[in-house]
């Protein structure tokens, strides 16, 4: 797999395990109606701070790690894996039915609340860091730099969050009632799942 490949198939993947609805989403849902667009906007930039900190870290780490170990390496490839077929079962077999977005009357908050808010709720998720551990690798082409074009995935994956917040709170109740709708989450959810299987096995095969 060649770099432009490499960069082509994350975006793919990365696109549509943003727009699945989760606990980011539901953060600037929740931001809109409380704080209004500007509270929203920086929770958004909160959430993609929190990200690319965690992209760094895990970068940093990854890097490190794969140079010094095979050992390491496989490791870190069957919990990977593991930790994909567990998410992608769970998501296949048991999708949610609601989604819990945007409510009436929540409490006003202002718009450096959610900033700290934003990035909080993402330096302060384990899940963050385990999600970038175990996808990032399955990118990386041959002959690359591991932290670099880690980090450039973290980016990459930052960017379309960030466009994704922006989608969201230009049309925050047409979007916030299609994601109240049932059949929506479960369809997202078993799309979520599925792609997550993919990745599960194309980790346990990668060398």
């Amino acid at each position: 797999m060649t770099a432009m490949q490499a960069l082509l198939a994350f975006t793919a993947a990365a696109a549509i395990l943003t727009v699945t609805p989760g606990l980011d989403t539901a953060l600037v849902l929740r931001s809109v109606s409380a704080g209004g667009p500007r509270s929203a906007g920086l929770a958004a930039i909160g959430i993609a701070l929190g990200c690319l900190a965690w992209g760094a870290i895990v970068s940093l780490g990854l890097g490190a790690l794969l140079a010094a170990s095979t050992v390491a390496f496989m490791i870190l490839k069957w919990m990977g894996a593991a930790y994909l077929f567990y998410l992608g079962f769970r998501l296949l077999l048991a999708p949610r039915h609601r989604f819990d977005c945007a409510r009436p009357g929540v409490a006003k908050i202002s718009p450096w609340q959610s900033l700290r808010q934003g990035f909080l709720t993402n330096m302060l998720n384990p899940k963050v860091a385990v999600f970038y551990v175990t996808f990032l690798p399955q990118f990386v082409p041959a002959g690359a730099d591991v932290m670099t074009f880690s980090f450039l995935l973290a980016a990459i994956h930052v960017a379309l969050g960030l466009a994704w917040f922006t989608l969201l709170i230009a049309a925050t109740l047409p979007i916030a009632q299609l994601l109240r709708r049932p059949s929506a989450v479960r369809f997202m959810d078993r799309l979520t799942g599925a792609i997550f299987l993919a990745f599960g096995v194309r980790l346990v095969l990668a060398r």
